[in-house]
């Protein structure tokens, strides 16, 4: 019984596995109807794509690319030279006194207009004033005897000597009060110019020293530009040049100044020349030691060719442009100058009048491609702007990509 009993399981067992074996190998291979199916589905994705590609599908202008132009036209070039620098007040002083003494009258506010010889800061000078009282009174006193002396020597009662020490008496006196005269001055501190009064480091009662900082007084009507340029423009500069000068802190104005001096003497650490502009700052818009950027015009063009930048292919070390004509688009090669405000000269390449491109190079694949004109900005709604990263018309394409057909 044992024996029949694992001969059957044994034929059992034979079987299973030769059932599993056979449908294995079924749901393995593939039927043919799965064969051809995939090869039809593959044969119709190919003719969809030949009919998307037929004459007449890519655009609705009968396979003509649409582009946005412009018409070449000469405009004005300024050469130029751009440094940095910084701004500086026309006058600047810090008032300080020349004498010690306690203040007795602040007659400022902090940030004030102020007028040449107005009265600033007065210290206590009562002291003074009594010492020039007493020398006035001595000086009038000599002046008397001065007066009778001369009188007694026209009668011949005085010696010519004793009217010559009366006169020298007088002198000396007479420099003395001047002298109190001067000190006191000392204690009332005016303004030296017409300015705008700073913050003040001092109060009244306060006891301060001969040299002490006090307030400072800047003429910000009109700042200077100190800035710097290589020697090698030296002979490109010189006074009187105009130049316009932007600030960071405001960054959509532009101030017209002209350069009013030059430094004789080159910087021989950076062998630079040091420059000083000077222009108009009626409106009080920038400050002093403001940080600036100098542009300094040294010259200027009246018929340079000028295209948008958008029109400038860059293709390795290269630079084109296609040229519109007779419904075609050419790409020919041009040599650019002078950069300013999203426009650029054109040296070589184009003449006044031509036709470029500005939008939908990139479906300009080969010189001769039929181009329709459309308005601004409907070539970049047809696609018309190249993706970000994309390389330009003509450019090698990246390492380590590979350029999609189709």
């Amino acid at each position: 019984m044992k024996r029949h009993l694992v001969a059957v399981l044994a034929a059992g067992a034979l079987v299973l596995v030769a059932v599993v074996a056979y449908f294995g190998h079924q749901w393995i291979s593939p039927t043919p109807t799965a064969v051809g199916g995939a090869a039809g589905a593959d044969k119709g994705d190919k003719a969809g794509a030949t009919e998307a590609k037929g004459p007449g599908k890519s655009s609705p202008g009968g396979g003509a690319a649409p582009v946005e132009t412009v018409v070449v036209k000469p405009g004005v070039v300024q050469e130029d030279l751009q440094a940095v620098g910084s701004l500086r007040s026309n006058e600047s002083v810090i008032l300080r006194p020349e004498v010690s003494g306690r203040i007795a009258t602040i007659a400022f506010r902090d940030g004030q207009s102020v007028r040449r010889g107005q009265m600033m800061v007065l210290l206590d000078s009562s002291l003074n004033q009594a010492e020039v009282a007493q020398a006035r009174a001595e000086f009038d006193l000599a002046m008397s005897n001065l007066k009778r002396t001369e009188d007694l020597a026209r009668r011949n009662f005085v010696s010519s000597s004793a009217q010559e020490q009366a006169a020298s008496s007088v002198q000396v006196l007479e420099a003395k009060l001047k002298l109190a005269e001067t000190r006191l001055a000392k204690y009332s501190i005016a303004a030296p110019f017409d300015g705008v009064a700073g913050i003040r480091n001092v109060s009244i009662g306060d006891y301060v020293k001969d040299g002490t900082d006090l307030v400072n007084i800047e003429d910000v009507r009109t700042l200077k530009a100190d800035f710097r340029l290589p020697e090698r423009f030296l002979t490109q500069l010189k006074a009187g040049l105009a130049v316009e000068v932007v600030a960071d802190a405001l960054p959509n104005e532009r101030f017209a100044g002209v350069i009013d001096a030059i430094n004789p003497r080159i910087d021989s650490g950076g062998r630079a020349l040091e420059l000083r502009a000077r222009l108009d700052n009626q409106r009080e818009r920038l400050r002093p030691g403001m940080f600036v950027r100098v542009r300094v015009i040294i010259g200027e063009r009246s018929d340079a060719l000028l295209v948008p930048e958008e029109a400038i292919v860059p293709a390795g070390d290269d630079f084109f442009v296609f040229k519109v004509a007779d419904g075609k688009a050419m790409r020919v090669k041009v040599r650019p100058g002078v950069r300013r405000d999203g426009r650029v000269e054109i040296v070589e390449g184009l003449s006044a009048g031509d036709q470029v491109v500005t939008a939908g190079q990139q479906r300009l694949v080969r010189d001769g491609v039929p181009v329709r004109v459309v308005p601004p900005g409907q070539a970049r709604g047809e696609g018309g702007a190249a993706p970000a990263g994309s390389p330009a018309p003509g450019a090698p394409a990246p390492a380590g990509e590979t350029k999609k057909q189709g």
